[in-house]
């Protein structure tokens, strides 16, 4: 049987959608609404720990009722995309799109991302998951162009956090002295609440590079789940026993799920602080470097997605750990200025930095999405054409 050779990839466009207008630190109790009608004691002292300056929310500040869907945010960044690109709807022949919070159960949220579209008959696939499901979205898209299935394809990933984040859905906070003395427990609820926000990215990938303009050659995506190795850490729609064993919404009656807070986003902040670095940068990253043969000194930017500031040295000193050091001049994050959005996130910083024109031809890109849900990981390797 003839061997079948995979045909180089390109990402030709990238775009973002984030909806209303920016919410600043002072503002954003305000749009989500007081847990328990009392100001948050706690909010400047997370804030102050995760880095984040402003953030998105798809609800009206005054009515507190959506202003989109999670759909209607992607098909959006969809829609920037394909025009950055010069390529047309029609010739899209695969969508890809990765969420961790669709607008629904079914249909699946690429089938409502290609109803919102209006798109033509096309291969779909949803990606579920939480950081990575973005970046899975990508390697999808990735897949089918290389592999000869699709000429175009696009991916996705977008965020509806807020609605988890609204004021009804929470109940009292951390006191603020524990959270001063052990910042992390506050990723339990209120970290979370403070830092996610919503928004949309998307890139068109093809087999010829953009013919104006710089693009981005797609070299390799590893990802790499744990979840048979290790436990639940962050969850929704469902509750953690204390053996460890997860109770979904199915479990309960809906107005059980309502009064127990099933719904809210929750996090086991003393398996995140165990495991995440671990997950994310030791275990898998010495190996990938050995088997795609990619050195330090050969990257320069670095784009992690870490949910927090509060996370930026240890990963620095987990790199350093590992033989991978990268001074900070080369990394890259603008979740201070976008928060926190979730699976969008990477194509939030590769979108910024691509059209930004700081970009030469040569010069590669390595991509850290790392997720604490069940511990996940996604390194993407990108060379500018």
């Amino acid at each position: 049987m003839k061997e079948s050779v995979l045909r180089p990839v390109f990402i030709t466009g990238l775009g973002v959608f984030f909806p209303n207008a920016p919410v600043e630190n002072d503002t954003m109790e305000a749009v989500l609404g007081m847990a328990g009608g009392l100001p948050s004691r706690a909010r400047r002292l997370v804030l102050a720990r995760n880095g984040i300056k402003r953030r998105f929310y798809a609800i009206d500040p005054q009515t507190r009722a959506l202003t989109h869907s999670n759909a209607d945010m992607a098909a959006e960044a969809v829609r920037l995309a394909l025009t950055r690109a010069d390529v047309p709807l029609g010739h899209v022949n695969c969508l890809a799109c990765g969420t961790s919070s669709p607008d629904q159960l079914k249909p699946g949220h690429a089938h409502m991302v290609q109803g919102a579209l209006a798109a033509p008959p096309m291969e779909v696939s949803s990606i579920a998951g939480v950081c990575t499901a973005g970046a899975t979205a990508l390697k999808y898209a990735y897949m089918a162009v290389a592999g000869g299935v699709a000429n175009v394809a696009v991916s996705t990933g977008s965020e509806l956090a807020s609605s988890f984040m609204r004021a009804e859905n929470f109940d009292a906070e951390p006191d603020a002295e524990t959270l001063e003395r052990r910042p992390v427990v506050a990723f339990e609820q209120d970290f979370l609440r403070w830092m996610l926000s919503d928004g949309a990215g998307a890139a068109v990938l093809r087999a010829v590079p953009a013919t104006a303009g710089p693009s981005l050659r797609v070299d390799w995506i590893d990802c790499l789940s744990y979840a048979g190795e290790l436990p639940v850490c962050m969850y929704s729609g469902a509750h953690k026993d204390p053996d460890g064993r997860m109770r979904g919404w199915r479990e309960v009656s809906p107005a059980e799920a309502s009064r127990d807070r099933y719904f809210t986003v929750k996090q086991d902040t003393r398996l995140l602080d165990q495991h995440i670095i671990d997950a994310a940068v030791t275990r898998p990253l010495a190996a990938i470097a050995s088997r795609r043969g990619l050195a330090a000194r050969d990257v320069d930017w670095f784009l992690p997605h870490y949910s927090s500031e509060y996370f930026r040295p240890l990963l620095s000193k987990a790199l350093e750990a590992v033989g991978f050091p990268i001074p900070y001049e080369k990394w890259f994050s603008n979740m201070p200025q976008k928060g926190n959005v979730g699976s969008a996130m990477m194509y939030v910083m590769l979108e910024e930095l691509l059209y930004a024109g700081v970009l030469q031809k040569g010069q590669r890109l390595l991509c850290l999405v790392p997720e604490s849900a069940r511990f996940a990981t996604c390194y993407a390797h990108l060379t500018v054409v």
